[in-house]
């Protein structure tokens, strides 16, 4: 019995096996997101990564891991300047809307629309890196189709809205569940990637064999 339970093939080593990728993978990313310009590298290639390992597709952690960060770092870095720049523009917006001598009406209608702009804007974010880590494309390309899925697929961002909030009130308000944060260094980022992957690799490969200009072809078909 304890022979089977300890075997290689056997579930509770391919679970532990898991974790220990993703521990690999939550290091990955944090030493390459160390300096700032390339933390948009470093988020394509996490849910590159994490997807394979949720659709049981991944080779090595390190090397796929590698290997897409290289591959995207120009036009994820260019992706995420792009977010910071808009992402700079809704903060300012609230900023003068929340300072500025305003009506009150006024100040309503222009809160909620940036409400309204901002979960968009979040909601299209968190498929931008995703869709660049699955599918070739140019910016623009990729900035679109990440805007359309968001709104056509709109479950997958928001459970990792939620996975994320969720995490981050509980390491605020009860550390000692998060060990004073060190989970986060040991699986955090590439835990809420998994479980985000899962649902983004689902929707993907709906649009995988599609041969077209608003979904271009798969990274991992052209691979193969």
């Amino acid at each position: 019995m304890a022979s089977s339970i300890m075997a290689p093939d056997s579930a509770l080593m391919r679970f532990l096996t898991r974790i220990a990728d993703l521990m690999i993978l939550n290091v990955l990313f944090i030493v390459t997101s160390i300096p700032i310009v390339t933390l948009g590298a470093s988020l394509t290639a996490l849910n590159y990564v994490s997807m394979r390992i949720a659709t049981d597709t991944d080779r090595t952690i390190v090397g796929d891991y590698l290997r897409s960060f290289r591959q995207n770092l120009r036009q994820s870095t260019l992706l995420a300047l792009i977010l910071a720049a808009a992402g700079g523009a809704l903060a300012a917006w609230y900023l003068v809307v929340t300072t500025a001598p305003l009506p009150s009406i006024a100040v309503i209608v222009l809160l909620a629309v940036w409400y309204l702009l901002t979960f968009m804007f979040v909601m299209a974010a968190l498929y931008v890196f995703p869709y660049a880590a699955r599918f070739e494309g140019g910016t623009r390309e990729v900035l679109r189709n990440a805007r359309l899925m968001s709104i056509r697929h709109p479950l997958a961002p928001l459970v990792v809205i939620v996975l994320t909030a969720l995490s981050v009130v509980v390491t605020i308000h009860y550390p000692q569940a998060t060990v004073w944060g060190l989970l986060w260094l040991m699986i955090g980022f590439a835990g809420i990637a998994f479980l985000g992957g899962a649902m983004f690799s689902r929707i993907f490969e709906k649009y995988a064999p599609t041969r077209s200009a608003a979904v271009p072809p798969a990274r991992d078909q052209e691979e193969e």
